[in-house]
Protein backbone atom coordinates (compact mmCIF):
# COMPACT_ATOMS: atom_id res chain seq x y z
CA UNK A 1 0.00 0.00 0.00
CA UNK A 2 1.35 3.73 -0.83
CA UNK A 3 1.13 5.72 1.93
CA UNK A 4 0.38 9.61 0.88
CA UNK A 5 0.26 13.01 2.48
CA UNK A 6 1.69 11.75 5.88
CA UNK A 7 4.20 13.55 7.74
CA UNK A 8 6.28 10.11 8.66
CA UNK A 9 5.02 9.84 12.05
CA UNK A 10 3.99 7.15 14.37
CA UNK A 11 1.08 7.77 16.36
CA UNK A 12 -0.04 5.60 19.09
CA UNK A 13 -4.23 5.51 19.45
CA UNK A 14 -5.39 4.21 23.44
CA UNK A 15 -9.18 3.59 23.54
CA UNK A 16 -9.82 4.84 27.05
CA UNK A 17 -13.55 5.09 26.83
CA UNK A 18 -14.86 1.29 28.02
CA UNK A 19 -16.66 0.54 31.06
CA UNK A 20 -14.45 -2.77 31.99
CA UNK A 21 -17.49 -4.34 33.32
CA UNK A 22 -15.98 -7.44 34.10
CA UNK A 23 -13.28 -5.90 36.63
CA UNK A 24 -15.93 -4.89 38.60
CA UNK A 25 -15.02 -1.16 39.19
CA UNK A 26 -17.21 1.67 39.63
CA UNK A 27 -14.07 4.08 37.22
CA UNK A 28 -13.68 2.93 33.92
CA UNK A 29 -11.23 0.58 33.54
CA UNK A 30 -8.20 2.58 32.14
CA UNK A 31 -8.59 4.77 35.01
CA UNK A 32 -8.58 1.85 37.80
CA UNK A 33 -4.87 2.37 39.08
CA UNK A 34 -2.60 -0.25 39.56
CA UNK A 35 0.35 0.47 41.99
CA UNK A 36 -1.21 3.68 42.94
CA UNK A 37 -1.15 4.56 39.05
CA UNK A 38 -4.02 4.76 36.64
CA UNK A 39 -3.62 1.46 33.82
CA UNK A 40 -4.20 5.07 31.34
CA UNK A 41 -1.35 6.82 32.31
CA UNK A 42 0.89 3.43 32.54
CA UNK A 43 0.37 2.61 29.40
CA UNK A 44 1.23 6.03 27.76
CA UNK A 45 4.13 5.93 30.00
CA UNK A 46 5.31 2.83 28.24
CA UNK A 47 4.94 4.26 24.75
CA UNK A 48 7.02 7.29 25.35
CA UNK A 49 10.13 5.50 27.06
CA UNK A 50 9.88 3.48 23.92
CA UNK A 51 11.45 6.39 21.59
CA UNK A 52 9.57 5.19 18.78
CA UNK A 53 5.98 6.95 19.22
CA UNK A 54 5.95 10.65 18.19
CA UNK A 55 2.38 10.97 19.09
CA UNK A 56 0.23 9.62 21.43
CA UNK A 57 -4.08 10.03 21.10
CA UNK A 58 -6.10 9.15 23.83
CA UNK A 59 -9.52 7.91 23.54
CA UNK A 60 -11.34 9.02 26.63
CA UNK A 61 -15.30 9.02 27.70
CA UNK A 62 -16.66 12.91 27.52
CA UNK A 63 -17.07 13.38 31.35
CA UNK A 64 -13.77 12.04 32.02
CA UNK A 65 -11.15 14.48 29.58
CA UNK A 66 -10.17 17.10 31.65
CA UNK A 67 -9.57 14.39 33.93
CA UNK A 68 -7.19 12.46 31.34
CA UNK A 69 -5.33 15.87 30.95
CA UNK A 70 -4.62 15.95 34.36
CA UNK A 71 -3.06 12.75 34.82
CA UNK A 72 -1.57 12.15 31.62
CA UNK A 73 2.13 14.06 30.99
CA UNK A 74 1.85 17.15 29.97
CA UNK A 75 3.35 17.19 26.77
CA UNK A 76 2.52 18.50 23.30
CA UNK A 77 3.08 14.79 21.95
CA UNK A 78 0.05 13.72 24.05
CA UNK A 79 -3.64 14.79 22.84
CA UNK A 80 -6.53 13.84 24.45
CA UNK A 81 -9.65 13.24 22.88
CA UNK A 82 -13.31 12.06 22.76
CA UNK A 83 -13.79 8.56 22.02
CA UNK A 84 -17.25 7.19 21.38
CA UNK A 85 -19.49 4.35 23.12
CA UNK A 86 -17.40 1.27 21.66
CA UNK A 87 -13.96 0.53 21.12
CA UNK A 88 -14.20 0.92 17.29
CA UNK A 89 -15.87 3.80 17.16
CA UNK A 90 -13.30 5.31 20.20
CA UNK A 91 -10.52 4.00 17.33
CA UNK A 92 -12.40 6.09 14.28
CA UNK A 93 -11.77 9.10 16.55
CA UNK A 94 -8.01 8.59 16.86
CA UNK A 95 -8.17 7.95 13.43
CA UNK A 96 -9.59 10.75 12.61
CA UNK A 97 -7.41 13.08 14.70
CA UNK A 98 -4.04 12.34 13.22
CA UNK A 99 -4.98 12.29 9.27
CA UNK A 100 -0.82 12.52 8.39
CA UNK A 101 0.23 10.10 10.39
CA UNK A 102 2.31 7.25 8.09
CA UNK A 103 1.73 4.51 10.88
CA UNK A 104 -0.80 4.02 13.89
CA UNK A 105 -0.25 1.57 16.62
CA UNK A 106 -3.77 1.02 18.49
CA UNK A 107 -2.93 0.21 22.19
CA UNK A 108 -5.18 -1.12 25.12
CA UNK A 109 -4.46 1.40 27.91
CA UNK A 110 -5.18 -2.41 30.62
CA UNK A 111 -2.38 -3.77 28.72
CA UNK A 112 -0.70 -1.44 31.32
CA UNK A 113 2.29 -3.33 31.70
CA UNK A 114 4.19 -3.91 28.18
CA UNK A 115 7.71 -3.08 28.24
CA UNK A 116 8.62 -0.32 26.20
CA UNK A 117 11.00 -3.03 24.25
CA UNK A 118 8.09 -4.73 23.09
CA UNK A 119 6.84 -1.71 21.75
CA UNK A 120 9.86 -0.59 20.11
CA UNK A 121 9.66 -3.86 18.42
CA UNK A 122 6.53 -3.16 16.54
CA UNK A 123 7.51 0.42 15.45
CA UNK A 124 10.24 -1.18 13.91
CA UNK A 125 8.52 -3.75 11.98
CA UNK A 126 6.60 -1.31 10.41
CA UNK A 127 9.38 1.14 9.53
CA UNK A 128 10.83 -2.07 7.82
CA UNK A 129 7.69 -1.94 5.47
CA UNK A 130 5.30 -4.36 7.52
CA UNK A 131 1.85 -3.37 6.37
CA UNK A 132 0.33 -4.89 9.61
CA UNK A 133 1.95 -6.51 12.99
CA UNK A 134 0.88 -7.51 15.97
CA UNK A 135 2.85 -9.21 19.19
CA UNK A 136 1.83 -12.78 19.63
CA UNK A 137 2.37 -14.99 22.36
CA UNK A 138 2.30 -19.43 21.96
CA UNK A 139 -0.84 -20.81 23.08
CA UNK A 140 -0.33 -23.00 26.61
CA UNK A 141 -3.50 -24.38 27.43
CA UNK A 142 -5.51 -26.90 25.44
CA UNK A 143 -8.25 -25.35 23.40
CA UNK A 144 -11.66 -26.78 22.31
CA UNK A 145 -14.44 -25.70 19.84
CA UNK A 146 -17.85 -26.18 21.40
CA UNK A 147 -21.42 -25.70 20.24
CA UNK A 148 -24.73 -23.90 21.83
CA UNK A 149 -25.11 -26.91 24.17
CA UNK A 150 -21.33 -26.46 25.22
CA UNK A 151 -20.18 -29.79 23.58
CA UNK A 152 -16.81 -30.00 22.45
CA UNK A 153 -16.76 -29.92 18.47
CA UNK A 154 -13.34 -30.18 18.07
CA UNK A 155 -9.53 -29.54 19.56
CA UNK A 156 -7.43 -27.05 17.27
CA UNK A 157 -3.33 -27.99 17.28
CA UNK A 158 -2.08 -25.30 19.62
CA UNK A 159 0.76 -25.14 17.87
CA UNK A 160 -0.68 -23.09 15.51
CA UNK A 161 -2.39 -20.76 17.87
CA UNK A 162 -1.76 -17.56 19.11
CA UNK A 163 -2.86 -15.38 21.62
CA UNK A 164 -2.40 -11.74 20.46
CA UNK A 165 -1.48 -8.79 22.49
CA UNK A 166 -0.94 -5.07 21.81
CA UNK A 167 0.17 -2.65 20.65
CA UNK A 168 -0.88 -3.79 17.26
CA UNK A 169 0.70 -1.92 14.05
CA UNK A 170 -0.22 -0.41 11.25
CA UNK A 171 0.15 0.93 7.67
CA UNK A 172 -1.76 4.40 8.55
CA UNK A 173 -3.84 4.08 5.44
CA UNK A 174 -4.42 0.45 5.71
CA UNK A 175 -6.30 0.94 9.15
CA UNK A 176 -8.02 3.94 7.60
CA UNK A 177 -9.53 1.74 4.79
CA UNK A 178 -10.37 -1.02 7.14
CA UNK A 179 -12.52 1.52 9.81
CA UNK A 180 -13.70 3.60 6.48
CA UNK A 181 -16.50 0.42 5.81
CA UNK A 182 -18.50 -0.16 9.25
CA UNK A 183 -19.93 -3.23 8.31
CA UNK A 184 -16.91 -4.66 9.00
CA UNK A 185 -16.80 -6.56 12.24
CA UNK A 186 -13.90 -8.26 14.28
CA UNK A 187 -12.71 -9.11 17.45
CA UNK A 188 -9.13 -6.80 17.22
CA UNK A 189 -7.69 -4.61 14.67
CA UNK A 190 -6.09 -7.05 12.94
CA UNK A 191 -8.93 -8.81 12.29
CA UNK A 192 -9.79 -5.73 10.55
CA UNK A 193 -7.52 -5.56 7.85
CA UNK A 194 -7.40 -9.17 7.65
CA UNK A 195 -10.69 -9.00 6.36
CA UNK A 196 -9.57 -6.42 3.57
CA UNK A 197 -7.36 -8.82 2.53
CA UNK A 198 -4.14 -8.29 3.88
CA UNK A 199 -1.63 -10.25 5.56
CA UNK A 200 -0.91 -9.81 9.26
CA UNK A 201 2.85 -10.36 10.42
CA UNK A 202 3.24 -11.60 14.22
CA UNK A 203 6.09 -10.63 16.61
CA UNK A 204 7.16 -12.59 19.56
CA UNK A 205 5.41 -10.86 22.39
CA UNK A 206 6.20 -10.59 26.22
CA UNK A 207 3.94 -12.22 29.12
CA UNK A 208 4.47 -8.58 30.65
CA UNK A 209 1.95 -7.39 28.13
CA UNK A 210 -1.15 -8.86 29.93
CA UNK A 211 -4.40 -7.88 29.25
CA UNK A 212 -5.74 -6.68 32.97
CA UNK A 213 -9.21 -7.71 32.68
CA UNK A 214 -10.83 -9.31 35.70
CA UNK A 215 -10.08 -8.73 39.30
CA UNK A 216 -7.41 -11.84 39.39
CA UNK A 217 -5.14 -10.01 36.69
CA UNK A 218 -5.55 -6.71 38.94
CA UNK A 219 -4.26 -8.33 41.44
CA UNK A 220 -1.65 -10.19 39.30
CA UNK A 221 -0.67 -6.33 37.94
CA UNK A 222 -0.53 -5.15 41.55
CA UNK A 223 1.63 -7.82 42.59
CA UNK A 224 4.55 -7.21 39.53
CA UNK A 225 4.70 -3.35 39.99
CA UNK A 226 5.18 -4.37 44.09
CA UNK A 227 7.59 -7.11 43.06
CA UNK A 228 9.56 -4.53 41.34
CA UNK A 229 9.46 -2.24 43.33
CA UNK A 230 11.01 -4.37 46.39
CA UNK A 231 13.48 -5.81 43.66
CA UNK A 232 14.54 -1.64 43.26
CA UNK A 233 15.06 -1.15 46.79
CA UNK A 234 17.28 -4.19 47.47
Amino acid sequence: MNVSNNDGSVVALVPAAGRGVRLGESTPKAFVTVGGTPMVRLAVDGLIASGAVDRIIVMVPTELVESAVALLPPSESVRVVIGGAERTDSVRCGIAAAPHAAHFLVHDAARALTPPELIARVVAELRAGAEAVVPALPVVDTIKSVDARGEVTGTPDRAGLRAIQTPQGFAADLLRAAYADERLQATDDAGLVELLGTRVRTIPGDPMAFKITTRLDLLLANAVLDGARMAGRS
